[in-house]
């Protein structure tokens, strides 16, 4: 048995000493079992990695394991694990019910507990504690021990409660897989599992309490067990500030361990070879990774090669930049797509525009992380289903449903059906009426419009039926409380009934087809990881029984904790990772993006629901857990050290001026260094207008990029602008190929094209607006004002969307008709304005009014009650002003001779013709009125 150490700073070949070891070791025919042990998302490219070193095909004399695999193979060899593995979403399911079991108890978490996100922070959080070994009798010790004037104490006093009601519903069913390391560094020592055999830990930068004693049993089995650490020293002072700290620290605390069990410390094995491994060919990489964080440092004053910087516009033309280089970088210096990185300060910001900027291009890349199934079609319709009913057919959910795209209904359905809703303002219990829906949209449809609207009303029916069918099948098998198991297998029914299943496989086909392999990827796990959900749902509920609302909160619960790990779709593609995933495979060229202020690094904003004070209580109380915010930032410039020392012979590092809302960026801290270590530090931008031939070169990478770039040139010639000649060039090669011929003459075309209004054919002034062409006084006053808006409104037919509501202008439509009724019955019934008094005027109008009510019925306006009370006010409103018209022409020498006269083809009187290319002018004035003057 002993413990050696290896390290030696990033690129030094830590990990190729580790995979010689094992290959001198197996070149010996050694007889002891060797073992590699990695990070877990690691031990499928140390694998790959270790093949390549020994030449052969395959590894069975050495195993690869990551800290769980040990588990797993624990486990296999001694028992242990009686009860299933609890998944993520079920442990948060578990959490949840606790919660709202004792949240009326809390003080502390009353007002969180409902938060939506709390649940997952505090499953983080328990996860934390099982990692270091915390118990829920540890907290309780810690919280006994303060004041009761201690803000932290009733805190972790609540804690308890949870973290040991949550153990406690555990044991009765389930395991967490949290708990796995640490019943494992129990049984192993009843295994002769690496007994004498010989390990070799790389790629890790510090241990939790958990793994440090899986360590312990491996080191008290083994022959030898040694470990690398990336580090410039391992007896120097412990510095807060050093970015290798923590590392540090993992060293003495395993020194301590081995003196502890009498095991021997073998000379420490220091990679520091000038030039490191890694750098052999690369001096100023070199020089980076020796004086980034060096006190005092030296500068590198020769024009770099190797390394660039580059500010750009804004976040599209740095991943365009991007994009060109690589492609450069392939083209002019032979690397491989598998050689280059991307790795992006904010990934979340940027890896929707690399996928798409890298497609264009024509660039395979693969985007390092995990993807979450909230935003996934198929969880946004069993949620959006669900929400139908929690919000009683609410507007926003049934469309939220239907437009998913899962559903079966054709998007042109959707449609129509959702204007039909909008304008007769259909929610609720409306959709469920067994009678067929017969609402016309407006408030006094003409006829014309009822019989538009009756033709459709069929076709919105079928549409309906088509909606409800599996709705309301579904909700008659929940209805009232019911069980999980009931719940989970009518949604199950409801999914197949729709068809998801088939529709899944045939949107992976596709994709597949397409060469869109990431997302074919996602698609072929996303059914798998929602009947999970389902599965977890009915496990942890077990017979308890509850309604559609909180089994709803539990699904969006478990879906927020569901996440789909994705694997590379091919060998030769470009790997796109986060700061803190950035270990790979070696890497040749690295592209760093978002390189700005409070980015790179991350800044650490966020405490969690145990605050930097908090852990210092625990700490003080002899309670270890993960590091404090502060330590967070000095962790992340060690993974700023730890990028820009993945490649070995060309760095580019790039930031924006702005972010895509315009707002000023500042370019990181880092970018201050590199400029200080490398005065004549190559820098480009785009910020200006390229005007060398060189940099105009570089836009030609790829032939869709290229063709932009292109015609934007050739714009600028055609405003009188020199260009240069590559772009007459390249129009000519475009337009000798097959693909991009008809292109370049739509271009020339364009460019031929005179901004200036030219008379159109009579036959288009027909097919827009009749032959003859009729007018009226409002369009006339409508193309004064603005001919475009014409045209759109009475040549291509727009029409503004119909929305239930009555506005003023409605009500003035009402009480128009109500005042035209009012006026013809006058004529007809032989009576004067002069002769009536206000009584039968206010008589009549109610009449008037309540005949009106009475064939509206069926319009969407007439089956609100608020509305219908409104219309019904209006009576004394419009009799009022009846009555002032009335007193008008009681007061004048006017008589009226008609109302709404119209004149135009139909009409009583004859259209006015305008002999210019026939126009006919009609109308109906407000009234025609004559009147004498005496002498």
């Amino acid at each position: 048995m002993s413990l050696r150490f290896i390290y030696g700073r990033a690129g030094s070949g830590k990990t190729r000493f580790c995979l010689e070891e094992l290959k001198s070791k197996i070149n010996a025919k050694v007889a002891h079992p060797l073992v590699l042990l990695v990070p877990e998302q690691f031990t499928f490219q140390t694998e790959k990695d270790l093949i390549g070193v020994l030449g052969t095909g395959g590894i069975l004399k050495t195993e690869v394991l990551s800290f769980r695999r040990i588990a797993y193979r624990t486990f296999n060899e001694a028992g242990g694990i009686t009860y299933p593995h609890i998944h993520p979403a079920g442990k948060c399911m578990i959490l949840y019910r606790i919660l709202d079991k004792m949240k009326g108890s809390f003080r502390v978490f009353s007002k969180a507990a409902d938060r939506q996100g709390f649940v997952n922070t505090l499953s983080t959080l328990i996860t934390e504690f099982k990692k270091y070994n915390i118990t829920p009798k540890d907290l309780e010790n810690v919280s006994k021990e303060l004041n009761e004037d201690n803000p932290v104490k009733e805190k972790l006093t609540e804690l308890t409660q949870i973290y040991d009601l949550f153990e406690k519903t555990l044991e009765e069913r389930y395991r967490d897989p949290d708990d796995d390391l640490a019943l494992a560094s129990k049984k192993l020592g009843e295994t002769a599992l690496f007994d004498g055999a010989e390990v070799w830990i790389d790629g890790f930068t510090g241990f939790t309490p958990q793994e440090y004693e899986i360590i312990g049993q491996l080191m008290r089995k083994a022959q030898r067990v040694n470990i690398s650490f990336c580090t410039d020293c391992l007896d120097g002072g412990l510095n807060d500030t050093d970015i290798f700290s923590s590392i540090k620290t993992a060293y003495r605390k395993l020194v301590k361990m081995a003196k502890e069990d009498g095991i021997p410390v073998e000379p420490v094995v220091v990679l520091n070879n000038k030039p490191l491994f890694r750098f052999s060919k690369s001096p100023e990489l070199s020089h980076l990774e020796q004086y980034l964080y060096a006190y005092p440092y030296k500068t590198y004053n020769e024009k770099t090669k190797d390394i660039s910087l580059f500010s750009s516009v804004n976040i599209f033309a740095e991943v365009e930049a991007c994009a060109r280089d690589i492609i450069g970088l392939c083209r002019d210096r032979g690397m491989r797509f598998r050689e280059i990185a991307v790795v992006a300060g904010n990934l979340d910001g940027y890896e929707k525009l690399i996928e798409a900027v890298f497609s264009e291009y024509g660039i395979p890349c693969f985007i390092d992380r995990k993807v979450d199934i909230v935003n996934h079609p198929l969880v946004r319709l069993i949620m959006s289903m669900l929400d139908i009913f929690i919000e009683n057919w609410s507007y926003e959910a049934v469309f939220r449903y239907l437009k998913t795209g899962l559903t079966g209904i054709d998007q042109k359905s959707i449609d129509r059906l959702e204007n039909y809703v909008l304008a007769c303002g259909i929610r609720g219990g409306r959709w469920t009426e067994e009678k067929e829906w017969r609402m016309i949209p407006g408030l006094i449809p003409n006829e014309k419009s009822r019989e538009e609207v009756r033709e459709l009303l069929e076709d919105i029916n079928s549409i309906r039926a088509q909606v409800l069918a599996p709705l309301m099948e579904f909700r008659k098998k929940t209805k009232g409380k019911k069980k999980a198991s009931d719940f989970c297998a009518s949604l199950y029914d409801f999914l197949c009934t729709l068809g998801i299943p088939e529709k899944i496989e045939d949107a992976v086909e596709k994709f597949r087809k397409s060469g869109n392999l990431n997302l074919a990827n996602e698609y072929s796990q996303v059914w798998n990881a929602v009947m999970d959900v389902f599965d977890q749902t009915v496990e942890v509920m077990g017979d308890e029984t509850f309604g559609i609302e909180r089994f709803a909160n539990i699904l969006e619960i478990g879906f927020g904790e569901c996440k789909i790990g994705l694997i590379p779709a091919s060998l030769d593609q470009v790997l796109v990772a986060s700061l803190d995933r950035s270990r790979s495979h070696e890497i040749k060229a690295l592209y760093i993006l978002g390189a700005n202020d409070g980015v790179f690094p991350p800044a650490v904003i966020e405490e969690g629901i145990l605050s930097d004070q908090d852990r210092a209580v625990l700490r003080n109380a002899g309670i270890e857990l993960s590091s404090d915010t502060r330590t967070q930032a000095f962790d992340g410039q060690y993974l700023v050290y730890r990028a820009l020392a993945i490649a070995g012979s060309y760095l580019r590092i790039s930031w924006s001026i702005a972010d895509h809302e315009g707002r000023t960026l500042r370019p990181s801290l880092v970018i201050s260094r590199l400029r200080k270590l490398f005065p004549n530090i190559t820098e480009t931008s785009n910020i200006l207008p390229s005007n060398s031939v060189s940099e105009e070169m570089e836009l030609l990478s790829g032939n869709s990029p290229a063709f932009k770039s292109m015609v934007s040139a050739l714009r600028q010639k055609a405003d009188g602008k020199e260009i240069q000649p590559i772009w007459q060039e390249a129009y000519r090669w475009f337009a000798a190929q097959d693909e991009w011929n008809r292109k370049c003459q739509a271009i020339r075309l364009a460019f031929e094209y005179k901004n200036l209004a030219q008379p159109i054919s009579r036959d288009k002034i027909a097919a827009l607006y009749g032959e003859p062409a009729v007018s009226s006084v409002s369009r006339l006053e409508k193309y004064t004002a603005c001919p475009f808006a014409f045209y759109v409104q009475y040549g291509l037919g727009a029409k503004e969307r119909q929305v239930y509501s009555l506005r003023p202008p409605d009500v003035g439509t009402f009480m128009h008709a109500v005042i035209e009724k009012f006026s013809k019955i006058v004529s007809k019934g032989n009576i004067s304005w002069r002769e009536f008094d206000r009584e039968w005027c206010y008589e009549k109008v109610s009449e008037i009014v309540d005949e009106m009510l009475e064939k509206m019925q069926g319009s969407g306006i007439a089956a609100s009650r608020r509305y219908m009370a409104l219309v019904v006010r209006l009576k004394r409103v419009v009799a009022r002003a009846v009555w002032l018209i009335a007193e008008h022409i009681r007061r004048s020498s006017f008589e009226p001779v008609g109302y709404e006269v119209g004149f135009g083809e139909k009409e009583k009187y004859p259209p006015i013709v305008i002999e210019l290319i026939r126009v006919r002018k009609s109308g109906s004035p407000e009234g025609l009125t004559g009147g004498c003057t005496k002498n």
